[in-house]
């Protein structure tokens, strides 16, 4: 099996460390063994090789494959201190705006008509970091903020019994175990028995708070406050929108509401717990138990997401890549495949496609593009190339073989140098050209995380050409990357021959 720190790279790697793709290379057989996922099946010489991804691993290192020095997700019930849970921190806050952006596509789907033109106006709002998209989080602030007000003033209490030393004239009801309690005590009558303080045991009705549906209400209120406040650290440019100030009152209530609850000893619930009557059929209650399990659940998978996250970073970019040529002048859409959009990520995906994902047609030049994410089945060039993600161009009236290029997807925790990583990208095609083959295989695209630093960078040589592009998935640095990759769309590798 071999190790790659990129999937351009020649250089074998022991074990994989937070600057490394978590790449390998190996035939079938000898996969069985470690965490992968199949990212392609190709075939070199005639014999057929698979590009594996390997997880992140979920406690700073791993076996099978050795992985060692990867941050650890923060812990969303501790605040950030160290330079290292400050980095956490902003890794968890790119992952959850990627997350976001390939989220919107499933809103988008509810009218498949307009697919891209309601996932491009999603992306445009994304471009500024003032104006949040819509979260769950924001979505309970706005209607379970006021169930929460409305069950402050009458939260539901029982009455239950214990027993007592209660002044006798105030004794109502006394059970057996109090009656032995009291034939025990010397005297011949009630009263002697009652000692000087005139009290005996008895059994008595207090107030309890500690019910169920009050446990899961504590337990929201802890996981809403501990969530709005995650929310709020990751979107400081928001303060001024509306959301930003239903999320803090949401905040800031619930972190009330769980000291006062905490005040009426009322215990905090655990997840699994079974609904009661009263969670099943009071609507305010029903209401917070809902909001629960739906924050519950995000919090399950999040590690899930954490582990496979540059699987969802590739589904980013291939969006990416949609967009920037929707966008391109003379570029029409004429056909694109049926997307499966899953309730629930699976390792990292959110969805399945057949290839192409997306069909264009550059009208003026007569030439058609197809977009192909995750091929089941590479042969040739992208096989050398490690490219599980390309761009197909045909020309319908000319003989030509297809022009193919290949873009990578290179997501790393740490950033990648993209002045390094293109040279290293175009050696590898120029490498390629050697290979005798019916394709042509010259151009490269780089897709990496920039980290808060959006660059454009390109190498070429006199046949081959590969260009990297570092952006961000909101703010201005998803501008700077749509924009680098329509004019990469609008470039000569549209225009010229093979």
């Amino acid at each position: 099996m071999l190790h790659l720190p990129r999937p351009w790279s020649s250089e074998r790697l022991d074990a994989f460390g937070a600057t490394d793709c978590l790449i390998s290379e190996v035939t079938p057989p000898a996969r069985s063994k470690t965490e992968h996922t199949v990212l392609l099946k190709g075939m070199i010489q005639g014999q057929p090789i698979d590009l594996l991804l390997h997880p992140y691993p979920r406690a700073g290192s791993g076996k099978n494959p050795t992985r060692q020095g990867f941050p650890v997700r923060p812990p969303k019930t501790i605040e950030s201190e160290t330079e290292e849970d400050l980095r956490a921190q902003a890794l968890l806050r790119r992952m959850n705006e990627v997350l976001a952006r390939v989220q919107e596509l499933g809103e988008a789907l509810d009218e498949p008509a307009h697919v891209w033109p309601r996932l491009k106006a999603a992306w445009e709002r994304a471009e500024h970091e003032d104006d949040p998209r819509m979260a769950e989080i924001i979505r309970q602030a706005r209607e379970i903020l006021p169930k929460l007000k409305d069950l402050e003033p009458r939260i539901r209490k029982v009455l239950r019994r214990t027993r007592e030393l209660v002044p006798l004239d105030r004794v109502r009801e006394m059970d057996r175990a109090s009656m032995r309690w009291l034939v025990r005590q010397p005297g011949s009558t009630i009263a002697e028995r009652a000692g000087s303080s005139q009290r005996i045991l008895a059994t008595v009705r207090r107030e309890n708070f500690d019910t169920a549906e009050n446990r899961v209400l504590h337990a929201y209120t802890v996981l809403a406050s501990d969530v709005a406040r995650q929310w709020m650290k990751e979107h400081p440019k928001a303060k001024a929108s509306r959301c930003y100030e239903q999320v803090d009152a949401l905040y800031r209530f619930c972190r009330t509401f769980s000291r006062l609850l905490a005040e009426l000893d009322v215990m905090i619930a655990e997840a699994g717990i079974a609904p009661n009557y009263v969670l099943m059929q009071d609507a305010n209650y029903r209401a917070v138990y809902q909001a629960w399990l739906r924050l519950l659940k995000h919090q399950l998978v999040i590690d899930d997401l954490w582990a496979w996250q540059a699987e969802t970073w590739t589904d980013f970019c291939v969006l990416a890549v949609i967009l920037a040529l929707h966008d391109v002048e003379d570029c029409e859409l004429v056909a694109q495949s049926p997307i499966f959009w899953r309730s629930e990520a699976s390792l990292g995906r959110w969805f399945d496609q057949d290839n192409p994902i997306a069909v264009f047609w550059l009208k003026r030049l007569n030439r058609v593009v197809e977009v192909h994410s995750r091929p089941s089945q590479a042969r040739g060039l992208l096989s050398y190339a490690r490219s599980h993600v390309a761009l197909k161009i045909t020309d319908p009236s000319r003989v030509d073989v297809p022009r193919t290029v290949a873009v990578w997807t290179p997501h790393t925790l740490d950033r990648i140098d993209v002045k390094e990583a293109v040279v290293e990208a175009n050696k590898r095609l120029m490498a390629i050209q050697k290979v005798s083959t019916s394709e042509t295989l010259r151009q490269g695209l780089i897709l990496t995380p920039a980290n808060g630093l959006p660059e454009v960078v390109e190498a070429s040589d006199v046949r081959t050409n590969v260009q990297g592009i570092a952006f961000d998935p909101a703010g201005a640095g998803l501008k700077l990357g749509l924009d680098a990759i329509r004019a990469f769309a609008r470039g000569d590798i549209y225009k010229s021959g093979p």
